[in-house]
């Protein structure tokens, strides 16, 4: 199945059934490194509040949730490389185990912006969950990358959270662009 958003279109990647599978796996996963702390997750916004929303109703312990809110797209198909922040952190996470959930990790170039940042404010510890890795991308060497849902081609996806230029976000599947 194709969709089209604005001027690309874009198939199927990676089924819904897929992603809530690997989530409750991540989930579990998460539960048990966790089993004896409450940590805190903090979820980058817009693209993740699928995945943070689903990946929590898999975490079964007790545990908060927070959010930033950083861009370095802007509606375009490759990363600026520029980051903006939109929403900086309100929660104290000094002493604080935190997961910090992503949509996608392609160059790394938000991430470790955001994990520097956060170690800025002494966390007991800081581990990255992201739904999607690409890692013929990656330009940085992120060893808090713990938790990842699929490792996926240099490909320009949305769906499941992930837009372009503001629409697809609501797609239930991920979809790949259509060269």
């Amino acid at each position: 199945m194709k969709v089209k958003i604005h001027d690309l279109e874009f198939e199927k990647m990676i089924p819904f059934e897929h992603i809530e599978q690997r989530t409750a796996e991540l989930g579990q996963t998460i539960s048990k490194e966790y089993q004896n702390s409450t940590p805190i997750f903090v979820g980058v916004l817009n693209g993740c509040f699928m995945f943070t929303a689903d990946l929590l109703k898999q975490v079964n312990l007790p545990c908060e949730v927070a959010f930033m809110k950083l861009s370095s797209y802007r509606g375009g198909l490759e990363s600026t490389r520029s980051i903006r922040e939109d929403l900086d952190l309100s929660v104290d996470i000094q002493g604080r185990h935190v997961v910090l959930v992503e949509d996608i990790v392609d160059t790394g170039n938000t991430l470790r912006y955001m994990v520097d940042k956060l170690n800025a404010l002494n966390p007991a510890s800081i581990k990255v969950c992201a739904l999607l890795y690409k890692p013929e991308a990656m330009e940085h060497d992120i060893p808090e990358l713990q938790y990842v849902g699929f490792e996926i081609e240099n490909k320009f996806v949305v769906g499941y959270g992930l837009d372009y230029k503001e629409l697809g976000r609501n797609l239930k599947d991920i979809y790949q662009l259509v060269k």
